[in-house]
């Protein structure tokens, strides 16, 4: 069957009333000196925007190559490992019926990803086939991950922590531009029109700053690192279940990104089955 993403190259995203966003220039210069600093003794930055690329790519070739109905159960195991906050509570839609369910869920994610003016609609739509607890709000971030790794061009990273309104938390509250921050409520929505204005004014700011390459993982990789700070300025409260103290000043970075999905040499994941046990990747051609 074609492929639902025949090119992923960049596309005039649907015309959309885009919300003023007051972003510190400081912030955004001192987060992006320590991007550069962490990872110039791991890789420097360019090891991480090729992972991010890999991630990207994995994504891809599971679900936008053929048909998403298709998707198998063990592929897609392999692509919980690498969604952080997703990978902790899945395990339940993992097994039958559910995983049926969540296989349908995902087609209807997919079907007319190419018209960006559904986005919040489709969107509304994916997180209304699960329960409305607090324990499925991972069910957000699944529905993010899975546009913006398919189709990066489209849809920028859009996951709770780069902003979630009902919690007043996110990447932009961390760069909001108001010396009252701590004490106010931002009043920007967190629909798709937000996000990709965030991307837009962060690759400017990075275009400024002389980056003109994979500016869509820069920008990914420095909305990490801008949480990821507040992360550790809090001890690690945030999904403390999944955030160990770090030993390097990348470590909440790269598992913001889920790039911490595989233990190195083992192919032993972080994904959780119900019973407990590490799932574990098979499939070499995954990894590689």
């Amino acid at each position: 069957m074609a492929s639902l993403f025949r090119s992923l190259q960049p596309s005039k995203p649907a015309e959309l009333e885009r919300p003023r966003l007051d972003l510190s220039g400081p912030l955004l210069t001192r987060a992006f000196e320590t991007v550069v600093q962490g990872t110039d003794e791991q890789g420097g930055i360019e090891y991480w925007t090729d992972a991010l690329k890999l991630k990207s790519r994995m994504f891809q070739q599971a679900l936008g190559q053929g048909h998403p109905g298709d998707l198998p159960l063990e592929t897609f195991k392999g692509l919980c490992a690498f969604m952080a906050s997703v990978r902790r509570r899945i395990a339940p839609y993992l097994e039958q019926p559910a995983w049926d369910e969540l296989v349908e869920a995902i087609v209807g994610l997919l079907d007319g990803a190419k018209d960006t003016s559904t986005t919040d609609a489709r969107i509304a739509a994916f997180c209304a086939r699960f329960p409305q607890d607090k324990k499925h709000r991972w069910v957000r971030d699944l529905a993010a991950e899975i546009l913006h790794n398919v189709d990066p061009e489209r849809y920028p990273l859009m996951l709770r922590w780069v902003w979630d309104r009902k919690a007043n938390t996110g990447v932009i509250r961390e760069i909001w531009f108001d010396d009252e921050v701590d004490n106010i409520t931002i009043k920007v929505d967190d629909g798709y029109a937000t996000y990709l204005m965030l991307r837009e004014e962060l690759s400017q700011f990075l275009s400024d700053n002389g980056v003109f390459r994979d500016v869509i993982w820069y920008v990914d990789l420095l909305s990490a690192k801008i949480y990821a700070d507040y992360i550790a300025a809090q001890g690690g409260v945030y999904l403390r279940a999944d955030f160990s103290h770090p030993g390097d000043p990348m470590e909440h970075t790269r598992r913001l990104l889920g790039l911490d999905g595989v233990k190195a040499g083992s192919g032993r994941t972080r994904l959780k089955a119900i019973n407990g046990e590490a799932f574990v990747i098979d499939d070499k051609n995954l990894l590689e």
